[in-house]
Protein backbone atom coordinates (compact mmCIF):
# COMPACT_ATOMS: atom_id res chain seq x y z
CA UNK A 1 0.00 0.00 0.00
CA UNK A 2 2.48 2.14 1.05
CA UNK A 3 4.54 1.74 -1.91
CA UNK A 4 1.89 3.54 -4.30
CA UNK A 5 1.34 6.25 -2.20
CA UNK A 6 3.61 9.44 -2.96
CA UNK A 7 6.17 10.46 -0.48
CA UNK A 8 4.53 13.35 0.49
CA UNK A 9 1.22 11.09 1.50
CA UNK A 10 3.69 8.92 2.98
CA UNK A 11 5.01 11.55 5.17
CA UNK A 12 1.86 12.67 5.98
CA UNK A 13 0.36 9.72 7.13
CA UNK A 14 4.04 9.38 9.52
CA UNK A 15 2.80 12.29 11.05
CA UNK A 16 -0.56 12.13 11.26
CA UNK A 17 0.46 8.55 13.04
CA UNK A 18 2.75 10.51 15.19
CA UNK A 19 0.54 12.71 16.58
CA UNK A 20 -2.02 10.42 17.58
CA UNK A 21 0.43 8.35 19.56
CA UNK A 22 2.19 11.45 21.10
CA UNK A 23 -1.21 12.60 22.10
CA UNK A 24 -2.39 8.96 23.15
CA UNK A 25 0.84 8.94 25.21
CA UNK A 26 0.42 12.69 26.90
CA UNK A 27 -3.33 11.61 28.13
CA UNK A 28 -2.30 7.81 29.56
CA UNK A 29 0.87 9.24 30.70
CA UNK A 30 -1.43 12.81 32.87
CA UNK A 31 -3.92 9.74 33.54
CA UNK A 32 -2.19 6.55 35.25
CA UNK A 33 1.21 8.00 36.37
CA UNK A 34 1.14 9.36 39.60
CA UNK A 35 4.32 7.30 41.70
CA UNK A 36 7.94 8.99 40.86
CA UNK A 37 9.36 7.29 43.61
CA UNK A 38 10.20 4.44 41.14
CA UNK A 39 11.68 4.12 37.41
CA UNK A 40 8.99 1.47 36.41
CA UNK A 41 6.11 1.64 37.19
CA UNK A 42 3.11 0.16 39.35
CA UNK A 43 1.78 -2.47 39.07
CA UNK A 44 -2.23 -0.32 39.06
CA UNK A 45 0.21 1.94 36.93
CA UNK A 46 0.98 -0.43 34.39
CA UNK A 47 -2.63 -2.06 33.94
CA UNK A 48 -3.86 1.88 33.72
CA UNK A 49 -1.66 2.68 30.92
CA UNK A 50 -2.62 -0.67 29.46
CA UNK A 51 -6.69 -0.18 29.83
CA UNK A 52 -6.24 3.61 28.60
CA UNK A 53 -4.00 2.92 25.58
CA UNK A 54 -6.47 0.03 24.14
CA UNK A 55 -9.64 2.42 24.66
CA UNK A 56 -8.05 5.04 22.82
CA UNK A 57 -6.71 2.85 20.32
CA UNK A 58 -10.47 0.91 20.16
CA UNK A 59 -11.53 4.59 19.98
CA UNK A 60 -9.54 5.83 17.34
CA UNK A 61 -10.38 2.36 14.97
CA UNK A 62 -14.20 3.25 15.64
CA UNK A 63 -13.56 6.71 14.24
CA UNK A 64 -11.43 5.70 11.08
CA UNK A 65 -13.99 3.09 10.48
CA UNK A 66 -16.80 5.64 10.43
CA UNK A 67 -14.55 8.05 8.45
CA UNK A 68 -13.63 5.66 6.10
CA UNK A 69 -17.87 5.16 5.18
CA UNK A 70 -18.71 8.34 5.10
CA UNK A 71 -15.93 9.79 2.70
CA UNK A 72 -17.40 8.88 -0.28
CA UNK A 73 -20.66 10.50 0.44
CA UNK A 74 -18.90 13.27 1.80
CA UNK A 75 -16.88 13.70 -1.51
CA UNK A 76 -20.01 12.92 -3.58
CA UNK A 77 -21.71 16.17 -1.96
CA UNK A 78 -19.05 18.14 -2.53
CA UNK A 79 -18.94 17.25 -6.11
CA UNK A 80 -22.41 17.73 -6.74
CA UNK A 81 -22.00 21.22 -5.48
CA UNK A 82 -19.04 21.98 -7.21
CA UNK A 83 -20.73 20.72 -10.68
CA UNK A 84 -23.97 23.07 -9.18
CA UNK A 85 -22.23 26.18 -8.71
CA UNK A 86 -20.58 25.46 -12.27
CA UNK A 87 -23.72 25.00 -13.90
CA UNK A 88 -25.05 28.25 -12.33
CA UNK A 89 -21.98 30.28 -13.73
CA UNK A 90 -22.67 29.24 -17.17
CA UNK A 91 -26.45 29.76 -17.51
CA UNK A 92 -25.88 33.19 -15.97
CA UNK A 93 -22.83 33.82 -17.84
CA UNK A 94 -23.41 31.60 -21.24
CA UNK A 95 -20.51 33.74 -23.14
CA UNK A 96 -18.03 32.12 -20.60
CA UNK A 97 -19.06 28.59 -21.83
CA UNK A 98 -20.96 29.64 -25.40
CA UNK A 99 -21.54 25.69 -26.05
CA UNK A 100 -23.05 24.47 -22.68
CA UNK A 101 -26.86 23.97 -22.27
CA UNK A 102 -28.28 23.23 -19.19
CA UNK A 103 -29.01 19.95 -19.63
CA UNK A 104 -25.39 18.79 -20.87
CA UNK A 105 -23.18 17.50 -18.19
CA UNK A 106 -20.49 19.03 -17.48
Amino acid sequence: ETSTMDPDQQLRNLRDFLLVYNRMTEICFQHCTSNFNYRNLTMDEERCVDNCAGKLIRSNHRLMGTYVQLMPRMMQRRMDEIESKARTIAIDHPFVFPSFSPHSPL
